[in-house]
């Protein structure tokens, strides 16, 4: 006798990627596991509201220099800074870049007595955010901005799906 074989399961949406990024460490540094990475980025992607345009994310982890030198370039604003976003193209090939400073995650993270994960994160959701058309100029803004944060870290801790960003010690 042979058993009935068992119907295929669709893939749940979480486990389907839908979205291409590219992760550019330029933080010596810095460590963490792109799977991890990746399935963060795919929570955000399902949850409610609004998302980045299509295509993909490219995500730049860069010293604090190296961020405040495109603060400057582009923004003429030379202090230093925790993210930068630059939208995508017009062709939907790139959604956007988020830059964010991985010093000062960890300047910030170790004034608040949080993980610097947790920092690092919000950092990439800040920027998510931002290329899905929030702004933080005005205080209105500014509030709908941290609502935002908050509802999607929330997300994130729930699931567990906070990227393990470390940092190797200093040589």
């Amino acid at each position: 006798m042979t058993l009935p074989r068992p119907r295929p399961r669709k893939a749940p949406l979480a486990a389907t990627p839908r979205r291409a990024w590219a992760a550019h460490r330029r933080h010596s540094r810095l460590r963490f596991s792109r799977a991890a990475l990746d399935r963060c980025l795919k929570l955000l992607e399902i949850q409610p509201g609004p998302q980045p345009p299509p295509g993909e994310i490219s995500l730049a982890f860069l010293t604090d220099a190296a961020l405040a030198k495109l603060h400057a370039d582009f923004l003429n604003d030379p202090a230093p800074t925790d993210v930068i976003t630059f939208p995508g193209d017009e062709t939907g090939e790139l959604a956007g870049e988020i830059c964010v400073s991985v010093d000062r995650a960890a300047a910030e993270s170790a004034k608040r007595r949080r993980p610097l994960a947790l920092e690092l994160t919000l950092y990439l959701v800040h920027g998510w955010l931002h290329l899905a058309g929030l702004d933080d100029r005005t205080p209105r803004d500014r509030q709908a901005m941290r609502r935002a944060e908050r509802r999607l870290l929330g997300a994130l801790r729930r699931a567990r799906a906070l990227p393990d960003f470390r940092l190797r010690a200093a040589k």
